[in-house]
C-alpha cells in the first residue's frame, strides 16, 4: 500500500494556487493541503513553522502573494514588497527547516528589466533597470528566486521557480482599481454595456504589448515543471539562472487586447486611449524555448481563453 505524498499549495483561494489545486484534484494521486490566510498568516513565521512541525509536507507549490496592477503596485510599493518578501523568506525557509526537498515558487514577468530585449530570455534577470510602477513587487520576486537557488546550493534541496507572463482566467480579481489588465476590461466593459455607455477610457496609449496566459496552462506547467526529473531540470538551467519563463510565445497590443474584451462582451460603443496616463513596460513577451525544449506547450488560444473567463465572471467564479 502506497501512501499519497502530501502537497501543500500556498495561496490555495487565489486564481493560480486554485487552478493548481483543481489539476493536481483531479489527477487523485496526492494528498492536497490547503490553509486559508484566516488559518495561516504566511507573513508570520512562527505560525508557517508550526504549520510546517505539524503538517509533514512532501512538496510545495508557493502561489500565495499579493498582487494588483499598475494602480495598485504604484500606490501601495511598502506593502508590496513586504508581504512578497515576508510570505516567500517564511515559506521557503520552513519548508527547508522541516525537511521538505522538493519546492516550486511562482514568480512574475515582471522581474526583468523594462527595456529589456525581447522576447524576454531567462538569462536577462537582473541586466538593467526595472520597471518604477511594480518595481517594488519586482524587487520581492527576484528575491524569491534567488531564495531557492541559495537553498539548493548550500543545502541540495531541490527548489525550483517559474515566472509566467501575465495570467488570466477563472478566480481572477476584478476590483475596479487594483486589478490586472484583463479582469479589469473585462468589468468595465461589462458595466458599460449595461449602462449603455456611449464611451469607455483606457489607461495608456494603447501600445504596449502584453502576453496573455491562461490559467489552467499556468497549472499545467507549474506541475509540469515540479515533476521533471532533477536531472533533466538542471541540465536545462544554471544553478544561478535556474528560473524557467512561462509563456503563450506570442502577444498583442493593449488597443487589440481591448477591441477583442468590447467584442466579446458585447459593448458597441466608442474605446479612448488616455494618453495623460502611464503605459508601464512597453513589452513584455517572454521567449518560452527552455519551457519547450522540456516538452510543455500551451493549449489555450487567447480568444477563446477571454470567452471562458468572461463567462466565469458572469457566473461570479
Amino acid at each position: 500500500m502506497t501512501t499519497k505524498k502530501r502537497i501543500y499549495v500556498a495561496g490555495h483561494r487565489g486564481m493560480v494556487g486554485a487552478a493548481i489545486v483543481r489539476l493536481l484534484v483531479a489527477r487523485g494521486d496526492s494528498e492536497i493541503v490547503t490553509k486559508s490566510s484566516n488559518e495561516l498568516d504566511l507573513t508570520d513565521q512562527a505560525q508557517v513553522r508550526s504549520f510546517f512541525a505539524v503538517q509533514k509536507i512532501d512538496e510545495v507549490y508557493i502561489a500565495a502573494a499579493k498582487v494588483g496592477g499598475i494602480h495598485a503596485n504604484n500606490t501601495f510599493p511598502a506593502e508590496f514588497i513586504y508581504r512578497n518578501l515576508m510570505i516567500e523568506s517564511n515559506v521557503i525557509h520552513e519548508a527547508w527547516s522541516s525537511g521538505v526537498q522538493k519546492l516550486l515558487f511562482l514568480g512574475s514577468s515582471c522581474i526583468y528589466p523594462r527595456m529589456a530585449e525581447q522576447p524576454i530570455k531567462e538569462e536577462y534577470l537582473l541586466t538593467g533597470k526595472l520597471e518604477p510602477t511594480n518595481e517594488a513587487y519586482a524587487i520581492a520576486k527576484i528575491a524569491g528566486i534567488k531564495l531557492c537557488e541559495s537553498y539548493n546550493r548550500q543545502y541540495g534541496v531541490d527548489y525550483r521557480s517559474i515566472m509566467p507572463t501575465n495570467l488570466y482566467g477563472p478566480g481572477d480579481n476584478y476590483h475596479s482599481e487594483n486589478s490586472h489588465v484583463i479582469p479589469a476590461l473585462i468589468r468595465r466593459f461589462h458595466e458599460a454595456k449595461l449602462a449603455a455607455a456611449p464611451e469607455i477610457v483606457i489607461w495608456g496609449t494603447g501600445t504596449p504589448r502584453r502576453e496573455f496566459l491562461y490559467v489552467d496552462d499556468m497549472a499545467g506547467a507549474s506541475i509540469h515543471v515540479m515533476e521533471l526529473p532533477r536531472e533533466v531540470y538542471e541540465a536545462t538551467t544554471q544553478p544561478m539562472s535556474s528560473h524557467i519563463n512561462v509563456g503563450t510565445g506570442s502577444d498583442i497590443t493593449i488597443a487589440l487586447l481591448a477591441e477583442t474584451i468590447g467584442k466579446i462582451v458585447g459593448y458597441s460603443g466608442n474605446i479612448r486611449f488616455d494618453v495623460t496616463k502611464p503605459d508601464g513596460t512597453p513589452r513584455k513577451w517572454l521567449d518560452i524555448s527552455r519551457l519547450l525544449s522540456l516538452g510543455w506547450k500551451p493549449s489555450v488560444e487567447l480568444e477563446s481563453g477571454l470567452q471562458h473567463a468572461y463567462q466565469a465572471f458572469q457566473r461570479g467564479t
